[in-house]
């Protein structure tokens, strides 16, 4: 069984996710031998998405059932024994509708096959080669949700090339004598996998055909199901880039390859009626559908002046190209579509940011008493975390910290919601219970499935040196005193889950030099490489090295030992050290 898991890779940069696919592209191509090839396959989607138990199974067209052709961590017997039919467990599921299957708990649904006691969720992705299913991968583990639709969406991809591979290694064994062939086309599937641009790739797949058979026109066109036609997309005629008309579904030699999903190849174009003349000196052409997942996406068209320059051999040629081709398509439209909702996305990430800012101090107030400093390090670019500032006439200073559940734009857009809430509720109830119960009311009142958030109020009494306390579901506070700690007891529930509730109220007498520390669980929760949490322990231990320092001192000193423990963040982190003067 492979050894327990750090979190899965996710990429940040287009670089990063062509280095990746450069190495699977490599794994996928640099070999025809199938137990090196699936070998390696394992070991790569390990990198990405961590597994407890693995196997890659292949379907058999002649029992037309699936057996495990490369396992990791399954029993001996249950890898020498099992066969599994379209339709019958996860795998079969996902092997008879040629889709991802996804099972969070695998005690949840009945299609599961028991085959080992530890598993809690599992996996299985189709492989799809030429319209043809070759097998499944299937990843399982020992927790409850450990695969995410990013994990699908990526295993997808992978699946996607694999299944290229594995095609061509078991046409390699069938056929020896296609050996040069198959070789070519797995360099253009390496060279054409790696590009997302479009017009790019494109471009690159017009030259790659070129080294398989020579051509005087090339084009490629995409499905349009809005408008019902085959959209130009690209086209090259005498080694120029030309433009061509659309052309409606069904008509044509293309449209016959699209209905027929099968090569069309036409000796005499003179002769054959489909025929739509674009140029008088073409005499010959080959149709190829370019299919995905049963769907067909697109035509790529080969045209010749000379009568009957297109064989049978390459007609088969061109359909063991046309998947790898179809999948660097489609990879390429979903990739400009993804950067575009990623710009987008951005924009409106950029604005919110702009706008919590606003929202958010990033400064403490002058406080009467006290000196305060502010940290605060989301985890992503806008931060779910809450807590502000409120002023009262005879100096009085209500300080509200707390944590919005998720994380993320909508937990943001929840605590913004939550410190409106607050500053139109908080000049009328200075006292902390009584604003968290009118929080409550209200948050129940606007009640968001799933969402709530955690809580603490805090009102400063600068004259009596002293802080009464109200707690809905947040971390207390944390106290040192002359290098000692001391643990504030005050609870109750998360505001926005249930409605009629009473929050509690205590009193803290205060004393010169105090320094009082309230922090998110992103800090107190943050993990490292090992899995081991940060701890209020070790903050009570950072605490009692630094409590004599200036509040910003700790605060720094705190993030830095965060850093030490582990660079990564995982949740928002929020600071506010409140010395008392």
């Amino acid at each position: 069984m492979p050894p327990r898991a750090k979190p899965a890779v996710r990429f940040r940069e287009r670089s990063e996710l062509l280095d990746f696919l450069l190495d699977v592209a490599g794994v996928t191509a640099e070999t025809l031998d199938l137990d090196q090839l699936l070998s390696s396959v394992a070991s790569i989607i390990h990198r990405v998405v961590p597994y407890d138990l693995f196997a890659i199974l292949l379907f058999n067209d002649k029992r037309k059932d699936l057996r495990i052709r490369y396992a990791a961590g399954h029993r001996e017997e249950v890898v020498k024994n099992l066969a599994i039919q379209l339709g019958e467990g996860v795998v079969g599921a996902a092997a008879a509708k040629r889709e991802a299957v996804l099972v969070p708990d695998v005690s949840q649904d009945p299609r599961y096959l028991l085959t080992s006691d530890i598993v809690r969720s599992e996996l299985s992705v189709p492989m799809i080669a030429r319209n043809r299913l070759v097998g499944v991968i299937d990843v399982q583990s020992s927790r409850l949700g450990a695969f995410s639709d990013y994990d699908r969406s990526l295993l997808r991809l992978i699946a996607a090339r694999v299944a290229a591979a594995i095609d061509n290694a078991q046409l390699y064994r069938r056929a020896d004598r296609q050996n040069r062939t198959l070789r070519t086309l797995a360099r253009i599937s390496e060279e054409i996998s790696l590009i997302l641009d479009l017009d790019e790739l494109l471009s690159k797949i017009a030259s790659s055909v070129r080294r398989l058979i020579s051509y005087d026109a090339f084009s490629i066109l995409l499905v349009d199901e809005e408008t019902k036609s085959l959209r130009h997309r690209f086209s090259i005629r005498y080694d120029q880039r030309v433009n061509i008309d659309n052309i409606p579904l069904g008509k044509g030699i293309v449209g016959a390859a699209v209905a027929s999903r099968e090569a069309v190849r036409v000796d005499d174009t003179t002769s054959d009626p489909r025929y739509i003349a674009s140029h008088p000196d073409i005499h010959s052409e080959v149709a190829i559908p370019l299919t995905l997942q049963d769907r067909v996406i697109g035509v790529m068209d080969l045209e010749s002046e000379e009568i009957a320059h297109f064989t049978d051999e390459h007609a088969r040629t061109f359909m063991l190209l046309a998947p790898p081709v179809a999948i660097a398509i489609e990879n390429a439209r979903l990739y400009q579509e993804v950067e575009e909702r990623e710009r987008l996305l951005q924009e409106d990430l950029k604005a919110a940011f702009e706008l919590q800012t606003i929202l958010l101090p990033s400064e403490a107030p002058e406080v009467e008493g006290l000196e305060i400093a502010i940290g605060l390090r989301p985890a992503r670019q806008i931060s779910g975390d809450i807590y502000d500032f409120f002023e009262y006439k005879d100096s009085h200073v209500a300080i509200a910290f707390g944590d919005s559940s998720g994380k993320g734009a909508a937990a943001a857009l929840y605590g913004a919601m939550v410190n409106g809430l607050m500053r139109s509720l908080a000049p009328r109830r200075r006292n902390p219970a009584e604003l968290m119960k009118a929080l409550n009311d209200e948050l129940v009142r606007r009640k968001v499935e799933g969402r709530y958030v955690t809580l603490l109020l805090m009102l400063w009494h600068p004259h009596l040196t002293s802080f009464s306390i109200s707690n809905a579901g947040g971390s207390p506070p944390m106290v040192c005193r002359d290098g000692e700690i001391h643990k504030l007891h005050v609870e109750g529930i998360p505001l926005g889950l249930l409605e009629n509730r009473d929050y509690d109220e205590v009193r803290f007498q205060a004393q010169s030099g105090d320094l009082v520390l309230l922090f998110s669980d992103g800090v107190s929760d943050h993990l490292n490489c090992d899995g081991l949490e940060y701890g209020r322990g070790r903050i009570a231990q950072m605490l009692r090295g630094s409590c004599r320092l200036p509040a910003k001192e700790i605060v720094d000193a705190l993030f830095a030992d965060l850093d030490a423990f582990n660079p990564d963040r995982y949740d928002d982190q929020t600071l506010i050290a409140m010395r008392v003067k």
